[in-house]
């Protein structure tokens, strides 16, 4: 009788680290999907509440307040000056939602109205926090660049 070969003895324990590294490979991977579902879920609640947001685009300077309710809500108001001493004031409403990398806003309501067709009522930003009261973004279909700081409820543009 011959001796057994050297695949026949070693295929047994070749089945079984296969079998850990397949198993070990999923684990890891559920490890990160709940994590990486925690850390989307701990955002979203860091993003809720009244954010501020100031800036100047040639001469006309810009204070919008961004309340970001729980239940996926959202409020915008908007208060610009001209150049010349002029006032635009707005409100938005709408939903919104964290998908674990973008800040979305889907606009219902622009200055009591629902938005036309030809003004698109989404506002998209992948977003970063530089601190858990201030965070920054940039939408990259419009280029736009982004920073809001955290401020207190009753803040009014």
């Amino acid at each position: 009788m011959g001796r057994p070969s050297l695949a026949a003895v070693c295929a047994p324990a070749l089945v079984a680290l296969a079998v850990l590294w397949v198993s070990d490979a999923s684990l890891r991977s559920a490890a990160g999907s709940a994590m990486q579902e925690r850390s989307t879920r701990e955002t979203r609640e860091m993003l809720e509440g009244t954010w501020l947001r100031e800036y100047s685009v040639l001469g006309t300077r810009a204070r919008r307040v961004l309340v970001l309710e729980p239940d996926g809500e959202f409020r915008e108001t908007v208060r610009a000056v001209g150049a010349g001493g002029e006032v635009l004031q707005e409100s938005h409403e709408g939903t919104w939602l964290y998908d674990g990398t973008n800040l979305k806003r889907k606009y219902t309501l622009m200055n009591g109205e629902p938005p036309s067709r030809l003004r698109m009522p989404f506002a998209t930003f992948e977003i970063a926090f530089d601190s858990r009261n201030e965070f920054h973004g940039v939408d990259h279909v419009r280029g736009h660049r982004i920073r809001y700081r955290r401020v207190p409820a009753e803040t009014m543009p």
